[in-house]
């Protein structure tokens, strides 16, 4: 997020570029260099400025004689202020002199609109802030006689002039500015003007139709939070104006109708239209904006905590950007040997609550020695295209090029200087969409970027072009024929191809690409090795261009630490020139021609080989930034880590010059930082020591495992397939790696490490953020699992993706159950929620008896049938009670998931009172029951209540119920049968089986019954009775011919026998 302060570059300068551009539409030939007070005169000339990456042009067409006039007749000493707005307009004021002229946008010379006013009298200077135009209709386009000026001089007198067509009508008026010095003035809606002074005093000036002003104050505070108490409205965001306030820049944009201001109370912001204005923010952003400044500087110091108390910041510009805000600073700390004024652009995102997260801090690389606040405040902002993060800062003597830092792209740093004699910048703006600066000696001047100049970091370029060189240190001109080129100068080749994009020669770039890797499939298979070869040589370039890597470390002893410094610049290098490349890429087609390469003997996809290396890349400067605040534990671990991979380290170089040169091998710092904490962990018992040890390796390893998803995450589209391609091989994040020294085991050997090392033996606070940070870490592996299983739902791969789910199952159970036993129920709830671990969930919420939390994960995950995991889960467990006792809302969802379920789902049908179809199950079930006599009879017995109370059709209930009757007429048999019986068969009342009508008759023979009976019973009559019904009822339904009716006819013949024998006398 905070880019670090820049160094001054190299001081390698290579001679300028003389080439110039043809003179077209905007740019006229260039002015010589001429003396003070002699008349710039139109002489073609290579160059107004020597640049390297620039063109420096005059800028439409002469000058009016009005202003060559006033610049020839001026005073050396004499103030001379300018300023280029967007519509084409232009003003200069030289002592009490106002000069409005309409800049001709052609090389051409032409009669143009030149007006030359005087201003009032004033002690104070004047400057071109103090003046503005206005009309009713577009300036650009706008007549003469309808455009308005107004001046206002620094001690408070307008004056006024209704129409440019009569510069000699004008009105005059005294503004109530409190006394204070006035240091604004903007055209904003309704022909009206917005009038500022240093002490923040805001007014609204409105001409009437005689052109006489009317002042009122600009409204604080207004809209719907007016009238309410300072206290309350500062919850809003609305603060009362103090008294010591001190503006330092006001900004008016006029695409959004808003008023800036930035003081040292902080920001303001108004919704202006044309009847009146509404504060809608004022927030204390200057402790944040210094705090960011301060850190993205001085972060890296041993005694940074020291430094911070006394580091000043100076608020110099501010204009808008569509990425937000953006602030011109600079910081010093007069304790630096050199003090030196670092210049920072600072983009703040607009936001109802401004945090350090909103900002974007770019340290620049124009960093010359303080000399006073007075001197910096010279220097201004002019942003060119608001969509575009490139940047100039300028003052009287040059004009820096630069980079917001908040948007890809930007511009070469580099410092031209206008310093010829005489010559001096005296004000800039932004015309025709480009930076137009007005020189004192050239006039209008626009700063071009050369077409030739490289989009890749100069140190990139000057190793690319090293790498590319032929036998005799020459680059290769020409591709040799495909079919005679090897993979080697294949690589070379498309480097070439690739130096050639970045110097803006897209089609020279494109023919090479074409004869290497041509449409028609011919050298493809090398493709990918090529690609990869290129991209994995710019994460892991050799600084060659830093003189450190050819003669010594530079003495660090000057008050602050250069080395940390160039090792962040070459990370962030490397991270611009793998951007380039998957430009170049993207728009000479190969990246959609890209397929797989081999890794570890295991194929991936190219795409995401070249995402991986960006991410380490962002690793690395994550871990660089903690290198300056832990540097011994990560130097520590960098040593170890070289002595495992067996690295030497020359002795011009440090340990982290070798380490964070080879970023593919970034990860292996993870393995040794843990060794460091479990060495701390054993040697040192003193729990503060170890706790600060543990802590700190688990910020590094968590931080740079989130940088990195980060960026897979955000740049997702640039690496994503193309549609219709073929299948992808199976995706491990290197985030995700497994084996020795992987990351996934990293993480759970570190898990084990925290929770039985650490978390017992820690107090409260650090039990806390023990938590935070495990958990951190279990999201990034568990994130892994997921992108893994991701890549492989697809055709071809279903075996290995559910033998991967399985694993990836009970690792999350694995990790998370700790958690939950250690009463963390916040941190298991978010990772659970977003892994779905359901199991984990209901434990959750068991152990809290939270009912409300369960239904709400019935609607959260109802796409992913929780509910029906929840009812497993209650059946598996044996809670049937709670499985039964669901709110009506998931009554449907229950009955759904009973229907397999028929033992319970009658018992829920009753509960909801649908008894009919209680009934069919209790009824079926009684069916289908053959095994327990009781069991049969019971589920009868239920079956006949059900339908009693149950609204069936009344013929279906009568049938039904007869039914019933009858089965329970017959399994009365079974339950009267003597109790000497079922001794004797060993037959237990209450768990006996179900006999059928053959096991019945078995046991009911009339010897049986006959032993078993007293004297007096006569149940055996009624047993054979009864048989002999049954052998009659049954004979009426089978064919008279068939073996069962001759079977049952004998049956019957032998029970009739036997009852007539009981019956003899």
């Amino acid at each position: 997020m905070f880019s670090p302060r820049g160094t001054p570059s190299s001081g390698r300068r290579q001679a300028p570029r003389t080439g110039a551009r043809k003179s077209g539409l905007l740019f006229s030939p260039r002015r010589s260099a001429v003396t003070a007070r002699s008349t710039p005169t139109r002489v073609q000339s290579h160059a107004v400025v020597d640049s390297y990456h620039f063109d420096v042009q005059i800028f439409g067409s002469s000058l009016p004689v009005r202003v060559m006039e006033a610049l020839t007749m001026a005073d050396v000493d004499d103030q001379i202020s300018v300023k280029v707005e967007a519509s084409g307009w232009a003003w200069m004021v030289c002592g009490e002199r106002l000069i409005i002229w309409k800049v001709s946008q052609t090389s051409v010379a032409k009669l143009s609109v030149c007006k030359d006013l005087q201003l009032p009298s004033s002690e104070f200077v004047y400057s071109a802030d103090l003046i503005s135009i206005t009309s009713s209709s577009p300036l650009d386009s706008a007549p003469t006689q309808a455009i308005s000026a107004l001046a206002v001089s620094p001690d408070g007198s307008a004056r006024f002039w209704p129409s440019l067509a009569h510069d000699g009508t004008y009105t005059e008026t005294s503004l109530d500015l409190g006394g204070h010095v006035c240091n604004y003035v903007a055209a904003v809606k309704g022909g009206s003007f917005i009038v500022s002074s240093y002490r923040g005093h805001l007014l609204r000036l409105a001409p009437d139709s005689s052109g006489k002003l009317h002042q009122r104050p600009v409204q604080q505070g207004q809209g719907m939070l007016s009238g309410i108490g300072r206290r309350v409205s500062s919850l809003f965001g609305i603060r009362g104006q103090p008294a010591d306030l001190t503006v330092f820049s006001v900004l008016w944009v006029k695409e959004t109708g808003c008023l800036y201001s930035l003081g040292s109370c902080g920001l303001s912001k108004w919704e202006v239209d044309e009847n009146g204005e509404t504060q809608v923010l004022s927030w204390s952003t200057n402790q944040i904006i210094t705090d960011s400044i301060t850190d993205a500087i001085w972060d890296s110091e041993s005694n940074y905590s020291e430094i911070k108390k006394g580091v000043k910041v100076s608020y110099l510009d501010m204009q808008y950007s569509k990425a937000g805000l953006v602030v011109l600073a600079a910081a010093w700390h007069p304790g630096d040997t050199p003090c030196v004024a670092y210049f920072c652009l600072v983009t703040l995102a607009e936001s109802t609550a401004p945090s350090p997260d909103l900002l974007t801090v770019e340290v620049t690389k124009y960093n010359p020695p303080f000399q006073s606040e007075e001197e910096l405040q010279k220097t201004r902002l002019v942003l060119p295209d608001p969509s575009s993060p490139a940047a100039y800062l300028y003052n009287e003597e040059l004009v820096f090029t630069c980079s917001t830092g908040a948007g890809r792209g930007g511009l070469a740093e580099e410092k031209i200087s206008f310093s010829s004699p005489g010559d001096r910048i005296r004000g800039g703006g932004v015309c025709a969409g480009l930076p137009v600066f007005f020189s004192q000696n050239s006039g209008l001047v626009a700063v071009l970027a050369r077409e030739s100049a490289s989009l890749l970091p100069e140190t990139m370029e000057d190793s690319l072009c090293t790498s590319v060189a032929g036998p005799e240190g020459t680059p290769f001109e020409t591709p040799p024929k495909t079919h005679m080129v090897a993979q080697e100068d294949r690589t070379k080749l498309l480097k070439q191809a690739f130096l050639q994009f970045c110097r803006h020669d897209p089609v020279g770039a494109q023919s090479m690409v074409d004869e290497l890797f041509p449409s028609d499939g011919e050298g493809a298979a090398e493709l990918d090795a090529v690609v990869t070869q290129i991209d994995l040589d710019l994460v892991d370039d050799f600084p060659a261009c830093d003189p450190r890597w050819a003669e010594s470390v530079p003495d660090e002893g000057a008050g602050f630490t250069l080395t940390s410094l160039i090792l962040l610049h070459q990370l962030e290098d490397k991270m611009k020139a793998h951007r380039c490349l998957m430009d170049f890429l993207l728009q000479t087609g190969l990246l959609d021609r890209l397929t797989s390469t081999a890794v570890h003997m295991s194929p991936m996809a190219t795409r995401l080989l070249l995402c991986e290396h960006a991410e380490k890349l962002s690793a690395a400067i994550v871990l660089k930034n903690h290198h300056a605040k832990h540097p011994e534990l990560v130097n520590t671990a960098i040593l170890s880590a070289l002595k495992k991979s067996n690295t030497d380290i020359p002795s011009n170089l440090t340990p982290a010059d070798v380490f964070f040169r080879e970023v593919s091998q970034i990860s292996s710092i993870f393995e040794c930082l843990l060794d460091e904490e479990e060495k701390a962990l054993k040697e040192h018992s003193d729990a503060a020591r170890w706790a600060e040890v543990v802590l700190n390796v688990n910020d590094i390893v968590k931080d740079m495992l989130q940088a990195a998803a980060q960026y897979r995450e955000t740049k997702a589209s640039l690496y994503r397939a193309p549609e219709n391609c073929s299948p992808e091989p199976e995706y491990i994040p290197w985030t995700a790696s497994g084996g020795a020294g992987g990351v996934r085991t990293v993480i759970m050997r570190q898990h084990e490490l925290i929770l039985h090392a650490a978390y017992p033996h820690a107090d409260v606070e650090v039990r806390a953020v023990l938590s935070e940070q495990l958990v951190a870490l279990l999201d990034s592996l568990l994130s892994g699992y997921v992108a893994q299983l991701t890549s492989l739902r697809r055709a071809g791969h279903q075996e290995r993706y559910v033998t991967l789910e399985n694993e990836y199952t009970q690792k999350r159970s694995e990790l998370l159950a700790p958690l939950l036993e250690l009463g963390q129920h916040q941190w298991v709830a978010a990772l659970a929620e977003k892994y779905c671990d359901f199991d984990i969930l209901v434990q959750l919420c068991e152990r809290t008896d939270n009912q409300s939390r369960l239904q709400q994960y019935m609607v959260k995950f109802a796409d992913q049938n929780f509910a029906d995991f929840l009812f497993r889960w209650y059946m598996e467990k044996g809670k049937r009670g709670k499985l039964l006792s669901q709110p009506i809302a998931t009554h449907q969802q229950l009955a759904s998931f009973l229907q397999a379920h028929d033992h319970l789902s009658w018992l829920h049908d009753i509960h909801v009172q649908d008894y009919q179809r209680a009934h069919r199950t209790l009824y079926s079930q009684a069916n289908t029951e053959t095994r327990y006599f009781s069991k049969k009879k019971t589920l009868l017995a239920l079956s006949k209540l059900t339908a009693l109370v149950s609204d069936m059709p009344e013929a279906v209930h009568r049938r039904q119920l007869n039914d019933i009757v009858e089965q329970e007429r017959f399994l009365l048999h079974q339950e009267t049968l003597p109790k000497q019986l079922l001794d004797e068969k060993q037959l237990d009342p209450d768990s006996m089986p179900l006999l059928s009508p053959r096991n019945l008759i078995e046991v009911s023979k009339p010897q049986n019954i006959l032993c078993s009976c007293t004297s007096s019973s006569f149940l055996s009559l009624y047993v054979c009775l009864f048989l002999v019904s049954s052998c009659t009822s049954a004979m009426r339904t089978v064919e008279p011919t068939s073996t069962t009716s001759r079977k049952l006819s004998i049956c019957w013949s032998t029970w009739r026998r036997r009852t007539r024998l009981i019956l003899m006398p």
